[in-house]
């Protein structure tokens, strides 16, 4: 019966274009991946600064772990409550202006973490529609009563926080819309909070190390609670959660993913402190960054594709799914590959080629880049056409 359960849905995913099988990746060099031997240049990685093939950070990295060794062998309540994590959490914490820290084994992990813990029945939460899916989990498993506001709609925005006045009232927003690519209203929701007095969330995942000065990000004006992870500019693993006095107590005792988790190794907090000093003096490498994603904003314009972003992600709008699908592995035969967001990632219908940036890259690999997704598209809108009419 389960069989033919999961069969039939996969089969409707195929026919929807929604079916999912991501390639294998046999090694990545730099701004490269490797596929069935081929060599692929990838504008699909979350490596903003090029520190996850860098070899300094891999030496360091190496080192502690053979200094701390692989396992924390423990949950941090047992036995796993190190003092070098702690250590790597008050340099997070200072370095980003908060009072503490509290490490966590993945971005999902700590949204969902704190934001099912933090909140309540008795509260509301009210989110920016296009926050990440792990935010969304939180919300569901926290029991608080949760409204959703039209993305970056200051006016929708309003609407709901006067809706519920009087309740205690939490706003969650990112830093850099993982997706959209795009910055939030960092001034009219300071003028909000102004005005409603509510607490704010921000997932800084994307901006973390990549925005702001000396990768400070770019919320901290509004951000009573911002998570990061270590998995995108910091060139690692893991996630952060920055927070004010007396949070980090309180998420110890009632953070389910933290409690019920092994907690990351040793090796990891002093990677991590490594990490950091690293991304201190990446003012370069941001510069590159922030140069590159301009220069492919402006040509992928420049050629009449639509798109969206602020900054290192951008989208490349597409629409529909199977068209999508179809342009990026035509892009791949090309050796280009960037990633077909689909639905239930973005709404159904608005299916976009979503673009990471990195440091790593040079403006020649936008040319081609550009290039390559100009006939991708073409060919994929004839192949479709092809379906379409044999269908008939």
């Amino acid at each position: 019966m389960f069989e033919k359960r999961f069969k039939d849905k996969l089969l409707i995913q195929r026919q929807a274009g929604l079916y999912r099988n991501p390639p294998q990746i046999e090694k990545r060099e730099g701004k490269y991946v490797f596929v069935n031997g081929r060599k692929i240049l990838n504008f699909s990685s979350n490596d903003y600064l090029g520190l996850g093939t860098s070899r300094e950070l891999a030496e360091k990295v190496a080192a502690n772990f053979k200094r701390y060794g692989a396992s924390s062998s423990s949950s941090r309540l047992v036995t796993g409550n190190y003092s070098v994590i702690s250590q790597a959490e008050k340099a997070f914490a200072e370095y980003f202006g908060y009072s503490d820290a509290l490490f966590f084994p993945s971005g999902y992990q700590a949204n969902m973490g704190v934001v099912s813990a933090l909140f309540g029945r008795d509260d509301t939460v009210i989110f920016d529609k296009h926050v990440h899916a792990s935010t969304v989990k939180g919300m569901e498993l926290s029991k608080a009563e949760f409204l959703g506001f039209k993305h970056n709609s200051m006016s929708h925005l309003k609407k709901r926080l006067e809706s519920r006045s009087e309740k205690q009232l939490f706003v969650l927003t990112e830093g850099l819309f993982s997706m959209d690519g795009d910055f939030p209203d960092l001034g009219g929701i300071a003028g909000l909070k102004k005005t409603h007095g509510f607490l704010t969330l921000v997932d800084e995942a994307h901006s973390f190390g990549a925005l702001g000065e000396k990768g400070r990000g770019i919320g901290r004006s509004i951000a009573d609670v911002a998570v990061g992870t270590l998995g995108k500019s910091f060139g690692l693993f893991g996630a952060f959660a920055l927070l004010p006095e007396g949070f980090k107590e309180y998420l110890f005792n009632f953070s389910s993913p933290l409690i019920y988790s092994t907690t990351l190794p040793e090796a990891h907090a002093a990677s991590a402190l490594d990490a950091l000093e690293i991304v201190f003096r990446c003012d370069a490498e941001r510069e590159t960054l922030r140069k590159n994603s301009l220069l492919m904003k402006e040509a992928l314009g420049a050629d009449g594709f639509n798109t969206c972003g602020d900054a290192h992600i951008i989208a490349v709008e597409i629409g529909d799914e199977a068209l999508a699908a179809s342009v990026s592995r035509n892009l791949s035969e090309r050796g280009v590959f960037a990633f077909p967001a689909r639905f239930p990632t973005v709404p159904l219908g608005r299916a976009i080629l979503r673009v990471g940036i990195s440091a790593l890259h040079a403006p020649d690999d936008i040319a081609i880049f550009v290039e390559s997704l100009k006939g991708a598209y073409e060919k994929a809108r004839s192949e479709i056409r092809q379906d379409l009419h044999h269908g008939n």
